[in-house]
């Protein structure tokens, strides 16, 4: 699907899903002034006409989060979410052979714009296979939700981080969730599951507090003493695995680190309670079970009174943008996807979506 010489606009039998797609594309939402507004309020519209509730949570200034619902007939079962982020990154111009935000298809079908991959089509891909869906009468068990968040490409700090902790997040009751992938130039697709899972961990020890002068027992910092030389000896034989292998990468090993302490009131006054939190980064191949068992028992050694909590574990999710037979062009000048491709990607979701939206409840829902 090589470049072809000229450029042709949308005609009387351009596929509709492509032609909201090209609409999707022409608008700038590149750093450093995406116009986020103008994004949103076309995803909004896309959403109302589909049949779909719309919210718009703002995360902070100037940044929204629009989540369109699929409303299940099982409101008890965790969601499937569909992710996607409304910004692009920088192009330059003189690069491209057509203007990135005009959205030009050539004569061989090739959409040329910034977005064309990461990831306006996945986000138009999702909307188009619901609308299939919903037109031929199908209805799931699990709610559907669809997040289109912005900021992604400078780190989603004032994004999807902030978004995970907001109340409406929570109330989405995800289960599942898909997310972007990259572009394959064979004719089979690529789907990413191998991303470490995030654990923050927060470690609360509590003991007899007294004054300052006193040698008091069983006190909340000898047990966080404990807490803390057990999760660093973990770090410290983490890091020497890597060392010693050169097989491995940062990848393969679960990075640990010590980031918060909390407690005390004064310098003359023995605390009755200290916490501790810890950034643990957990490659795929581990046992997250096991694991879990093994920050149990430090805590346990550590005395009574010590108990552990996750304030952001992270979710099972996938990876996944159906576009095979494509250069993988993402920040790339003359980004692409051809109409085919794009097309395809929609059948692959009209599949998909009904699958994981009607698996049974799971023991944890029963």
């Amino acid at each position: 699907m090589a470049p072809g010489k000229q450029g042709k606009s949308a005609g009387a039998s351009e596929n509709p899903s492509v032609t909201l797609f090209r609409e999707y594309l022409r608008i700038d939402t590149v750093h450093p002034k995406p116009d986020y507004d103008a994004a949103i309020q076309f995803l909004e519209r896309v959403g109302t006409d589909l049949g779909l509730t719309c919210q718009k949570v703002e995360v902070c200034q100037g940044r929204v989060v629009l989540v369109l619902t699929w409303p299940g007939t099982n409101p008890r079962l965790r969601s499937i979410l569909l992710n996607s982020h409304t910004d692009v990154v920088p192009v330059f111009e003189e690069h491209w052979t057509y203007p990135p935000f005009e959205a030009v298809k050539d004569s061989q079908g090739n959409i040329y714009a910034r977005g064309a991959q990461d990831m306006k089509c996945v986000s138009i891909q999702y909307l188009e296979a619901i609308r299939r869906l919903k037109a031929e009468g199908k209805s799931f068990a699990r709610t559907i939700h669809l997040s289109f968040v912005p900021d992604e490409e400078v780190g989603g700090h004032k994004g999807m981080v902030m978004f995970l902790q907001r109340p409406e997040f929570k109330a989405l009751n995800v289960g599942f969730a898909l997310d972007e992938g990259l572009a394959s130039p064979s004719d089979t697709y690529s789907v990413f599951y191998g991303e470490k899972s995030p654990w923050w961990i927060k470690v609360k020890c509590t003991g007899s507090p007294g004054h300052g002068s006193r040698f008091i027992t069983n006190t909340a910092a000898e047990k966080l003493h404990k807490v803390i030389t057990s999760f660093l000896a973990f770090r410290e034989s983490e890091k020497q695995r890597l060392k010693s292998n050169t097989s491995l990468t940062l990848g393969d090993v679960t990075s640990l680190n010590l980031t918060m302490l909390e407690g005390g009131v004064s310098f003359n006054v023995v605390p009755s309670e200290m916490a501790v939190g810890f950034d643990v980064r957990i490659p795929p191949t581990v046992d997250l079970k096991a694991f879990e068992e093994q920050v149990a028992a430090w805590c346990q050694a550590a005395g009574d009174g010590v108990t552990y909590e996750f304030h952001q574990a992270g979710y099972p999710a996938l990876g996944f943008s159906p576009m095979n037979r494509t250069p993988v062009l993402l920040h790339d000048h003359n980004e692409f996807l051809n109409e085919d491709v794009f097309l395809r990607g929609i059948d692959i979701y009209a599949r998909l979506l009904p699958a994981l939206a009607s698996v049974p409840p799971l023991p944890a829902e029963s």
